[in-house]
């Protein structure tokens, strides 16, 4: 997908908990390279907004397309310049939208949370703004909770400057990394189902490091979504003495939504 040393997979699967409620998936993911880089993003929408999907989507392609413009001019990414810079164009493409869709858009459509990483052949910068995950060379960070359930969303910078700015998590050179995975909140609730049965099968979920170290997530581009849709597939099971059939839910009650690079074998 580019000249870094790296494969790529990405996934995200509807909550079991929306998916009762009649709600869409209000997670997001994009990721994109170019001569200069890569950028990948994971985006997670306000439960409580209306069409926070919306938000979601867009806001996960802008952050990335503005990553990438800022490395086509030559901004470094270990630069705090980048980061102010890359704020402030969300800012502004935010802020746009809801001049065109009226200020309710922002509390409705608008407020999401940023776990993002930009790589380039010298260095790799993860950042956010919000909660969610990131795990580097198998190092696992959660982000959050935060009180209240309310995450500090980039476009409370719309209703006052400031608010809320893109944090830098990590700076490490590209030469140490080995993978790196991106996930909402969701993907913290993943991480603690390590011992819970896969629906249907006599098998454990795993780890977290099955998505990095697993490589037919990375041959198949399906395989991880399928793999999150068979740990979110509701089963029937036959209960014989009570002679009735149960239902079991998903396991995964919250959207659930991750992006993975790892270095490809045998490249420096």
């Amino acid at each position: 997908m580019s000249a870094l040393p790296f494969e790529l997979a990405a996934a995200t699967v509807q909550g079991r908990e929306h998916a009762r409620a009649g709600r869409n998936n209000q997670d997001s993911f994009w990721a994109r390279a170019s001569e200069h880089g890569l950028a990948a993003v994971v985006t997670d929408g306000c439960g409580s907004g209306a069409q926070s999907e919306l938000g979601a989507q867009l806001g996960a392609r802008r952050v990335v397309e503005g990553a990438l413009s800022l490395l086509g001019r030559q901004v470094p990414v270990e630069s705090p310049e980048f980061l102010q810079r890359l704020g402030a164009d969300v800012l502004c493409f935010l802020q746009a939208l809801s001049g065109e869709l009226g200020e309710r858009a922002i509390g409705e459509a608008l407020l999401f949370t940023i776990v993002g990483a930009v790589v380039t052949p010298e260095h790799t910068l993860v950042f956010s703004a919000g909660d969610g995950l990131w795990a580097l060379n198998g190092d696992v960070h959660r982000l959050g909770p935060f009180a209240n359930n309310a995450p500090p969303y980039l476009a409370y910078g719309l209703l006052k400057p400031g608010a809320v700015s893109l944090k830098a998590n990590s700076l490490r050179p590209t030469a140490e990394v080995d993978s790196l995975l991106l996930g909402t909140d969701g993907v913290s609730d993943l991480a603690g189902l390590a011992e819970a049965r896969v629906p249907e099968r006599e098998e454990p979920v795993g780890p977290l490091s099955q998505f990095w170290s697993d490589g037919r997530y990375f041959s198949n581009p399906d395989a991880l979504r399928r793999r999150l849709s068979l740990l979110n597939r509701e089963s029937v099971r036959a209960d014989f003495p009570a002679r009735r059939l149960e239902r079991v839910p998903g396991l995964l009650s919250d959207d659930t939504t991750l992006v993975v690079l790892r270095r490809r074998q045998g490249r420096a």
